[in-house]
């Protein structure tokens, strides 16, 4: 299983594999075009709630990943669809978020990994 991570603002490639957004918003100023998105998966995505209350602050970063873990193990489809594609091939998880370290593709990708 391989999966990578990529920020929507970056140039895609052949290597991606798959492509799928993991934000619950379309990232601003990209067009569907220029994004090259295979699947969207808002439903995977943190709570509109706890995304909110987060606001990318590292300083919440623990809280965050196990708050979004436990909202995870409510989507177990979407998640075997990103473990079947991951098996086919390469998937990036594509987010918009600027932290590279503090997002929400970090928690789903460690996440899908361990189970």
């Amino acid at each position: 299983m391989r999966i990578k991570l990529k920020r929507a603002y970056e140039k895609s490639d052949k290597t991606d594999g798959t492509r799928i957004l993991v934000d619950r918003l379309w990232p601003r100023g990209l067009s569907k075009r220029e994004a090259s998105i295979d699947l969207w998966l808002r439903e995977v995505a943190p709570s509109t709630e706890l995304r909110k209350w987060f606001g990318h602050d590292p300083k919440k970063w623990r809280s965050f990943s196990g708050r979004y873990q436990r909202e995870l193990k409510r989507h177990p489809d979407q998640l075997k669809l990103i473990k079947s594609k991951a098996k086919e091939g390469t998937v990036t998880l594509i987010y918009g978020a600027r932290d590279q370290e503090h997002n929400e593709a970090v928690v789903l990708k460690r996440f899908l990994e361990k189970h």
